[in-house]
């Protein structure tokens, strides 16, 4: 089977990052770089315990592409383990069951929730993080009976969604109703990410929330905060109409275009705020929004989160920021912000009981409550991802909202 690998090794790194600064698609489209478009053996199953699955569509996400980049933190590092097969967004068939995965049988449409945690990893005393449900916090990612790897996609054990074949525990693998389609299942991955950071930090009734961002997270957030039936004012701040629309559709009130010379006053006056010119440097906002959720992670979202921010108000980062210079952390003493970080998904508290995201947001679908499918905007097969990858780079050029592959 074809198979697209991330394979770091230090000549690679080091010329992507110095040639890639000039010609972008050096990071995917030479021989030098860090992918690899590879014949690969099928995945066999670790254990009985685990399935094969046939990937239908896999994904391709934000922090893929920070991957390619290499603009990742080395902080991640120690949880991978290299060459691994790239992509985490999966819906599939189950194409093999091994004999304690009896819940499960060959063309069973799943979907994958690929935090390899404890009980993936075989993990006997689960830690402390994975017995309370928070499996994106287990402790173990780097233990257990398989390589590093916080996720499917990036342990080389596993294989991962940009590819024909993977393999995943029982535990991972989600059955999808016959009213889920297909493209609906890739999203659920995305869709869950949102679903965890607003279930983790839900808006209260008269709330007025700012979504930084019109990219699949900051329209996810959107699109989970209607479904969860939360009746708060939503401002989104956007950077293209084709997004401004979509935002729209899925229950903003108040769009504002992230035009250089107007954006900061649009926002303002939409958030209430008022304007205040310092000595130098950009403008201080007093007032904003209750909460603020920034889903790009780039340094100019993360200084408007939180000086868009009111007194007192709370910011969630689900952008993936890394390391970075300028940005201005004045306003989270100054005005006692709440700053809250958002991993992924794990078990939530949902209509009374513990239940896991991806349940969450596969009942949310079923019930007709929100159809994310108009959000799989392109889609290449996998022996086409030079192209696949120049689309979801240039959003703007393919009004491209998620790519996903066709292995």
């Amino acid at each position: 089977m074809k198979a697209l690998q991330f394979d770091y090794q230090i000549p690679r790194y080091i010329s992507s990052k110095i040639i890639g600064r000039f010609f972008p698609s050096f990071f995917w489209d030479s021989r030098f770089s860090c992918l690899r478009f590879y014949d690969q053996t099928e995945p066999v199953l670790p254990n009985e315990d685990w399935v094969k699955v046939r990937v239908k569509y896999g994904g391709i996400c934000g922090s893929d592409l920070n991957l390619l980049f290499l603009n990742d933190s080395p902080a991640t590092s120690p949880f991978v383990s290299f060459p691994f097969t790239i992509g985490h967004e999966i819906v599939g068939e189950i194409a093999e069951t091994g004999l304690e995965a009896a819940d499960l049988k060959p063309g069973d449409r799943v979907v994958i929730d690929p935090i390899l945690s404890c009980h993936a990893r075989g993990i006997e005393e689960p830690c402390p993080a994975c017995l309370k449900g928070n499996f994106s916090l287990c402790s173990y990612k780097t233990e257990g009976n398989l390589s590093p790897g916080l996720l499917i996609g990036a342990c080389r054990d596993t294989g991962g969604g940009w590819s024909s074949y993977l393999v995943a525990h029982k535990s991972q693998a989600f059955k999808l109703p016959d009213d889920v389609n297909d493209l609906n299942g890739v999203m659920i991955e995305p869709f869950s990410c949102a679903l965890h950071s607003v279930l983790r930090n839900p808006p209260k009734q008269d709330d007025t929330v700012l979504v930084i961002g019109g990219g699949v997270i900051g329209i996810c957030v959107i699109a989970a905060i209607r479904a969860l039936g939360i009746p708060c004012r939503i401002a989104a701040l956007v950077k293209h109409p084709f997004q401004a629309e979509l935002a729209a559709n899925y229950g903003a009130n108040e769009i504002i275009h992230l035009r250089k010379k107007t954006y900061e006053d649009d926002l303002a006056k939409t958030l209430g705020g008022k304007i205040l010119k310092p000595l130098f440097g950009p403008v201080v906002i007093q007032g904003g929004a209750d909460m603020v959720f920034e889903c790009v992670g780039k340094k100019q979202s993360i200084n408007d989160a939180l000086r868009f921010s009111r007194n007192g108000g709370k910011v969630v980062l689900l952008g993936l920021a890394g390391i970075m210079d300028g940005v201005d952390w004045t306003t989270v003493w100054l005005n006692e912000l709440d700053v809250k970080g958002s991993f992924a998904y794990s078990t939530e508290m949902y209509q009374g009981k513990r239940t896991r995201t991806f349940e969450i947001a596969i009942k949310l679908m079923n019930e007709g409550k929100v159809d994310l499918s108009p959000l799989v905007t392109h889609r290449f097969p996998l022996e086409d991802y030079r192209n696949a990858l120049v689309t979801a780079t240039n959003k703007k050029n393919g009004a491209a909202i998620k790519v996903v592959f066709e292995p």
